[in-house]
């Protein structure tokens, strides 16, 4: 019975996130027409690809009690990389994709060797993991921005037509097999089981003989994964490796997992959830950029909606306990 209730409730959920996504659409295509142009969408989508991948990674961070503030710095470190082996070193663009995801891989096991042996908090070593990933990248490329002119449908990574047909991109295929990949691993796989039952007890689970500190740290590895994925389809859609960006893109991922129904307070999940929120960001942020509402303004909507949809959980889960 309870179960018939948890798996209604989660239901309910996703409809009211996805009747927000049709209210913030429909509210600014009123407020300015050119908001619902073909090309206006199509830049959402593709956002929504980069954003998407992110927190997709993030959700299996935080529904085990963790939390990622390095997401967009190793995204751009794993794209600064892969450009530097393709233009400077000359590697082949297959293996210079393959270092850009060891990169992420890299450093995703260093966030959770950091959170799970050294006992660093997840917020500090993922920050100093910010810190030193913005740096480096800086540092390898120059502080100048790695193109990839010279490389042969590099571009057509992200930009290229899947299939011939015109508008459908192949960021769009590369979202969607991120999206399938994360929910099989989240609902079929040991990692989903233990992402939850370490976010909702880890002493608990840690007396039932799972081996927390390892799986955390495999948690942070795919969340690397995620990033380096985003990298990936960033610099292919900009034709280039942008050092300087990627700080701040971590609030927005966050913010999608958290509205996706992602308990901040561990223990409970969702990637549907979280692919429907990633679009709620999208369609918010480029509305506001339509409307030609100042970047500053921006980010104070973006950070009260992510204050509002943690609010929002709190209170959930207090209303839960005392039920």
């Amino acid at each position: 019975m309870n179960g018939k209730i948890l798996k209604s409730k989660e239901a309910t959920q996703k409809i009211i996130i996805l009747v927000t996504v049709v209210v913030l659409f429909s509210f600014f295509s009123i407020m300015k027409p050119t908001f619902a142009s073909y090309d206006n969408v199509m830049t959402i989508a593709l956002s929504t690809c980069v954003n998407g991948i992110l927190a997709l990674g993030v959700t299996f961070v935080i529904t085990s009690g963790g939390i990622d503030l390095s997401l967009g710095t190793v995204m751009t470190f794993s794209s600064v990389m892969s450009g530097i082996a393709l233009t400077k070193w000359g590697w082949p663009l297959w293996l210079s994709i393959l270092l850009g995801f060891f990169v992420g891989i890299l450093c995703g096991g260093v966030n959770g060797f950091a959170v799970a042996k050294m006992k660093l908090p997840p917020f500090i070593a993922t920050m100093a993991m910010s810190m030193i990933t913005k740096g480096l990248s800086l540092v390898i490329s120059g502080i100048k921005p790695v193109y990839f002119s010279s490389a042969k449908n590099y571009q057509n990574i992200a930009l290229g037509s899947f299939l011939g047909i015109n508008g459908f991109y192949n960021a769009f295929v590369l979202y969607l097999a991120a999206i399938l990949i994360a929910y099989l691993i989240y609902s079929k796989t040991l990692i989903g089981r233990y992402t939850l039952s370490i976010g909702s007890n880890e002493e608990a689970s840690r007396l039932s003989g799972i081996r927390v500190d390892q799986w955390k740290i495999l948690i942070y590895i795919l969340c690397g994964l995620f990033s380096a994925g985003a990298g990936l389809i960033m610099s292919s859609r900009l034709n280039s490796a942008q050092p300087q960006l990627g700080a701040g893109y971590e609030t927005e991922a966050i913010a999608a997992a958290v509205i996706g129904g992602t308990s901040m307070s561990g223990g409970e999940g969702s990637i549907i959830g979280t692919v429907i929120g990633a679009f709620i960001i999208s369609i918010l942020t480029n509305g506001l950029r339509v409307m030609a509402v100042p970047t500053e303004w921006q980010s104070i909507v973006i950070g009260s909606v992510l204050a509002l949809a943690v609010y929002i959980d709190q209170s959930r889960r207090q209303k839960k306990g005392l039920n």
